[in-house]
């Protein structure tokens, strides 16, 4: 599971900067979820083999009582909760200040891995106006310039360093593993309540295992045979019976059970609507390459015309799902559940499909003859030959001359029919296209 930095300091110190510098990109996932500011920020980085997710969190006044500052910190507090580590960052060239102090006590209280970041120090001797930010009693100092990627590196050496990650890798024995199964969703979709009818049947065969890192709960149970490992981000709890607990939401769970996930079950409410929590969930989804189905909960609770109605809002704003199954259920009263359970069968062999080299190149033969690629200046793109570049998510790379200047939409084209000659349904596709050199090319 992804380890989690959260970035923590007063206002305008740099933290957003930071942020974009370990991600790489501006394009962090946003958490506009009902209850959190906008200044909380979700992203992916990786540094080295390591994957993490990092955090960006607003200005924080630990003291403050009242008004914006206030929900600020808690929402703050909640990201350090959040994290398996914390870069405090503080402004080399505006010296130490009261609520630096104010947040370094309130970080040594908490007992996690803390490293103290002196951000803006570009140009600057160190220890030179470092010294006196060791009174905030966090150990050494590190100058890091997030506008300029100085010292970026080294910071992340000690922020994961500190972590002592353990190796993830693990042995196989033999035997087949269980899929593996996030229900992700919205607070109050009826994630709880799905969970507990599964549980409850008298078919299933459940029990707890230890939780993970941030109580992250693994239920292994079996249904006909097959073996499935539910992940359940809803903090529910089954000691003896089944009960519903209270459901505390956490993006940082959402992200990590996706990613660990073999299928991702996305719950919608048809009372609702699709809101852009749904979306933002549902983008996560498609980018990490995890093979997904839909189910619209509370089903039963809405009349023919808001159905109309929701079927054309998940056309429209989930376009980029079209691929996956879409169910109307109600977990309350366990109907239209039969069907989900072969929709994420269906959806697991997709996305562990083999496909073979000769069906492949023969598929891609037979497309670029019924549709050339369009022509590209003097040149037009040559697609010579495809194999299989991996599973979970399927990716087919395909070889050739000039395939720079394939345009999506041919690739949209030829992933219709690579879907439809594998039945990859429930499941990304990625296509990626690799150019042969020119071996001439640096020839006098």
């Amino acid at each position: 599971m992804k380890p989690v930095i959260a970035l923590v300091g007063r206002p305008n110190v740099g933290k957003s900067t930071l942020f974009n510098r370990i991600t790489k990109t501006r394009d962090a996932i946003v958490a506009d979820y009902a209850g959190l500011t906008r200044d909380r920020h979700y992203g992916n980085a990786k540094h080295g083999k390591q994957e993490f997710i990092v955090i960006d969190t607003g200005g924080f006044e630990p003291t403050a009582e009242s008004g914006i500052f206030k929900e600020m910190a808690k929402q703050t507090r909640q990201a350090v909760a959040e994290s398996d580590a914390v870069i405090f960052v503080v402004d080399a060239r505006q010296g130490i200040s009261a609520q630096d102090h104010d947040i370094a006590n309130y970080l040594r209280r908490l007992g996690k891995p803390c490293l103290l970041v002196a951000n803006k120090a570009e140009g600057m001797q160190e220890g030179h106006r470092l010294v006196e930010f060791f009174e905030l009693g966090l150990g050494e100092v590190m100058p890091v310039s997030a506008a300029h990627g100085q010292g970026i590196r080294s910071m992340l050496d000690s922020s994961l360093g500190a972590l002592n990650l353990p190796d993830e890798e693990e042995e196989d024995d033999g035997s087949p593993k269980p899929l593996k199964l996030a229900v992700v969703g919205r607070p109050n979709v009826g994630k709880s309540t799905l969970i507990n009818t599964w549980l409850g049947e008298e078919r299933l065969v459940a029990f707890d295992l230890p939780g993970t890192t941030r109580d992250a709960i693994h239920i292994p149970f079996e249904r006909e045979g097959q073996q499935f490992e539910l992940i359940d981000t809803a903090g529910l709890r089954r000691k003896g019976k089944v009960f519903e607990a209270i459901e505390k939401f956490s993006v940082v769970k959402t992200l990590q059970a996706i990613e660990s996930s073999n299928v991702a079950l996305l719950l919608l409410d048809a009372t609702q609507g699709v809101t852009d929590q749904d979306a933002h969930i549902a983008g996560y989804i498609l980018e990490t390459g995890r093979a997904v189905v839909l189910a619209v909960n509370k089903w039963d609770a809405v009349d023919a015309y808001q159905r109309d109605l929701l079927d054309r809002s998940i056309e429209s704003r989930l376009a980029f799902l079209k691929f996956a199954k879409l169910h109307h259920i109600s977990a309350q009263k366990r109907q239209g559940l039969g069907p989900v359970w072969k929709s994420i069968a269906q959806a697991h062999s997709a996305a562990m499909c083999k496909m073979s080299t000769p069906i492949l190149t023969r598929l891609l033969l037979e497309a670029v003859q019924f549709q050339s690629p369009k022509r590209a200046g003097m040149f037009r793109p040559k697609l010579r030959y495809a194999h299989q570049g991996g599973m979970n998510p399927p990716v087919i790379v395909i070889h050739g001359n000039s395939l720079e200047h394939v345009t999506d939409a041919y690739k949209r084209f030829l992933e219709g029919r690579f879907r439809k000659a594998f039945a990859l349904e429930g499941t990304p596709l990625r296509i990626e296209m690799k150019t042969a050199s020119n071996p001439y090319v640096d020839k006098d």
